[in-house]
């Protein structure tokens, strides 16, 4: 049983990286305990984020899904934080995993925990962003995430040397909704959503690379999930607003290189999601690698998916997929 009041007083700001007293220790996916947030953390903003209001959010995390398969989620973040999960023979590539959860909640454990203990064996060193949500009051509601995924691969460039990474080779991948802010950031990184505050706001929010898990792509089309484009747009969105966060219709030649992976059988995020990121890219002569598999529904994370199944090795392709892309 997690105490709510201790993983509120965790989400609080920190100096820039903070090693502290584990605050929680939830079960993952694959049984074992760990943090959140870890022992290594930084907040993304000195002060109040950009766009905040008098009142604030209020913490809300909680507990979620049947035993054993368990995801922390995250609500009412008011300070947004990135999670430092190093590897213990680091090759220098890292990846800023964005998690999704129709930006209702953050699935931190399935889609950022679990992401990280996938990935470090791999050598890959990974930061998990916990992200403010769009819709708790604040301005500007739908640039509200990518500040914060910007302002996050800002940091961790700036920062760089301190993690041991190459700056160069730092990377994204984001599920669902989460897939969607990874997406605005692929084609959005250079998007005036925040005016800059230190030295850190000089360095490329561009990803080297960008993986999309079962990804909500656009926010216009017929397929779309309605929650996610609700909660980020607003009961009214102005056109432009609308455009810049239909991700496929931004894809150009200069785009990074893309990972696909989605299941056919998604029914909450259905695959042409992927398959018009997948023609965009193709058009645009992206390059792009994509693997849809038969089953595996929706959120099957990094380690939700049954031992043995086919989904469940997508973070092996990825890890390749990722080298190759550096090679190339």
């Amino acid at each position: 049983m997690i105490d709510r009041r201790t993983l509120i007083g965790a989400m609080a700001a920190a100096p820039l990286t903070t090693r502290a007293t584990a605050q929680a220790t939830p079960t993952t996916s694959a049984g074992a305990m760990t943090p959140w947030p870890p022992a290594e953390h930084f907040p993304l903003w000195p002060g109040r984020p950009p766009g905040a209001r008098a009142k604030m959010p209020t913490p809300n995390p909680s507990m979620n899904g049947p035993a054993g398969r368990q995801d922390l989620r995250l609500r009412g973040t008011a300070n947004p934080i990135v999670a430092v999960f190093r590897p213990e023979r680091p090759d220098g590539r890292a990846v800023l995993t964005i998690p999704g959860g129709g930006y209702g909640f953050v699935s931190i454990q399935n889609e950022g925990i679990d992401v990280a203990r996938t990935l470090n064996p791999h050598g890959i060193t990974v930061f998990a962003l916990s992200y403010r949500l769009p819709s708790e009051g604040w301005d500007r509601q739908a640039d509200v995430p990518l500040q914060d995924a910007q302002r996050a691969m800002r940091l961790i460039r700036a920062n760089a040397g301190r993690y041991g990474i190459d700056a160069a080779n730092l990377g994204i991948v984001g599920f669902s909704a989460g897939g969607h802010l990874a997406a605005s950031l692929t084609v959005g990184h250079d998007d005036k959503v925040y005016a800059a505050i230190d030295a850190a706001d000089r360095q490329s929010a561009k990803p080297r690379f960008s993986g999309l898990v079962y990804p909500v792509a656009s926010l216009s089309t017929p397929t779309t999930h309605a929650g996610s484009r609700d909660n980020l747009l607003g009961p009214d969105p102005d056109a432009a607003t609308k455009a810049r966060y239909d991700t496929p219709r931004r894809i150009e030649a200069s785009t990074p290189p893309l990972f696909l992976v989605h299941a056919i059988d998604d029914g909450l995020v259905p695959i042409d999601q992927s398959l018009d990121v997948l023609t965009q890219a193709r058009t645009a002569k992206v390059p792009v690698e994509a693997h849809f598999f038969e089953r595996g529904g929706h959120g099957f994370g990094a380690l939700s998916a049954p031992e043995g199944s086919p989904e469940r090795l997508w973070p092996d392709l990825f890890d390749r997929w990722i080298t190759q892309s550096l090679k190339g």
